[in-house]
């Protein structure tokens, strides 16, 4: 077993880092990506400017390892759209000389298991059988690939949440897949033509969604006849707009000032709340079914973008033992700190290895993948996240238990149990008798003490 290497599955920032961790520990992993050059999910949003800046996009094992051939950090407050992350971060750190030989590219993990053990054998003989990973190549050849361990940073971009308001997809919008868009198109560059002058709806309340209704306001300002309508589910705008000139992070604050006064200003309509049900086909456009206050309308639209978020593909890991939050999908430990019914601050309480520990032994799900359907993810927790777990699977518990992650405040947090941001403030909910938040399941979750911040 000791003879193998840690896989890596996935070759995004995450990736990259926890790869970056274990060569300077002295491992060999493998890091398997399914595009063929890494970054490949970054460069689909990569005209999109990051509102985080080059020190919190960066990882230090990975700093370390591109200094030492001579790469100089791009200034640290400067904001890089994805295409400049790969080009100048990402790209370089592939192609050190440590790192060029543990890269595969163009190979997609289809199915995780261990040797000669399915999901039901258990005891001794699972501890000590190695993992075993099929993969396909680009040209569809087969693959077995064997680790003593696996991270598993294949992120969730891939698994665009569906249009339905159900979690699952709206009726005919799997036949319509084609004819609808999913994530951020570049409407200002490459897809230009395909919305001016067109009716627009863009379905969504995340910062996905405040990202191209942006731009296609600034699309209609050159193309007058282009309609942009908002589409929501729920109707509450202040929690959209985030924490403003409260944000640690102010392009982050001001993608939320931006709209607000976008829709101040009346320069699209809003739809919400809106309910999608149903997506037809309707002469050249869309025709969006749904509930509104308990009632069905519908509505048509030339164009739909769904910016409904993403959910972690756990196909591939179905002959593993996982233990996942049944709501969340993260990791059991971690789905009380990023709970979106507990809190949606952005900020999470320092986690590593002992939060992001399965069933399974040596196996974990890092970096976007590890929230599940959370929302709020940041680059720098999955650094600090491989970086202990690389620590623990080098046998260094001391370093894998020191967990250091300081995160910007997004000067806001909403509950379910109230709208004044009590999970992230412990003092102020003590002061009113508050100790615990409810969770929909049944139960609570407590609060921490006034001293520790849950954030």
């Amino acid at each position: 077993m000791n003879q193998l290497p840690v896989a890596i599955i996935g070759g995004g920032p995450v990736g990259l880092a926890a790869a970056a961790h274990l060569l300077e520990r002295g491992e060999r992993p493998i890091l398997i990506e399914a595009g063929e050059r890494v970054g490949a999910s970054v460069l689909k949003w990569g005209h999109v400017r990051m509102f985080s800046p080059w020190e919190f996009n960066v990882d230090s094992a990975s700093v370390r390892l591109l200094a030492s051939e001579g790469w100089l950090m791009p200034p640290a407050d400067e904001l890089p759209t994805g295409a400049e992350l790969v080009a100048r971060y990402l790209q370089p750190l592939a192609e050190t000389g440590a790192m060029r030989d543990v890269i595969r590219t163009g190979t997609r993990v289809t199915n995780i298991s261990r040797r000669n053990c399915d999901k039901v054998v258990n005891g001794a003989e699972r501890a000590k059988a190695p993992f075993q990973l099929q993969a396909v190549n680009g040209d569809g050849r087969e693959d077995l690939i064997e680790a003593r361990a696996v991270i598993d940073a294949s992120g969730a971009w891939h698994k665009q949440n569906p249009l339905g308001a159900n979690g699952i997809p709206a009726l005919g919008e799997t036949s319509l897949r084609g004819r609808l868009v999913y994530g951020i198109p570049d409407v200002l560059g490459s897809e230009r033509e395909r919305y001016a002058d067109r009716r627009v709806m863009v379905v969504g309340s995340g910062h996905s969604a405040i990202n191209v209704l942006l731009d296609l306001i600034r699309l209609r300002d050159e193309r007058p006849r282009t309609e942009v309508i908002w589409v929501m589910r729920r109707g509450n705008l202040r929690k959209v707009y985030g924490g403003g000139e409260d944000d640690a992070l102010p392009a982050r604050g001001q993608l939320g000032m931006r709209i607000g006064m976008a829709v101040d200003a009346g320069a699209l309509e809003i739809l919400a709340p809106f309910a999608v049900r149903e997506v037809a086909a309707m002469d050249a456009g869309l025709q969006l079914h749904g509930e509104t206050n308990g009632e069905m309308q519908g509505h048509y639209a030339d164009e739909a973008i769904v910016c409904t978020g993403a959910r972690p593909d756990l196909s591939m890991l179905r002959e593993l033992r996982l233990d996942l939050d049944p709501a969340v999908e993260a990791t059991r430990s971690l789905a009380p700190l990023i709970d979106p019914n507990l809190h949606s601050c952005g900020t999470v309480r320092p986690h590593g290895e002992a939060e992001l520990r399965q069933p399974e032994k040596d196996f974990y799900i890092v970096g976007m993948k590890s929230y599940g359907r959370a929302p709020t993810f940041l680059v720098a927790t999955g650094y600090e996240q491989v970086r202990s777990v690389a620590a623990a699977l080098c046998g260094d518990w001391e370093a894998a238990r020191d967990v250091q992650l300081n995160l910007p405040q997004t000067g806001v947090c909403v509950t379910d149990y109230a709208d004044e941001g009590l999970c992230c403030n412990p003092a102020e909910a003590a002061l009113l008798g508050i100790d615990a938040i409810p969770v929909a399941e049944g139960g609570f979750v407590k609060l921490p003490s006034v001293p520790e911040r849950c954030c």
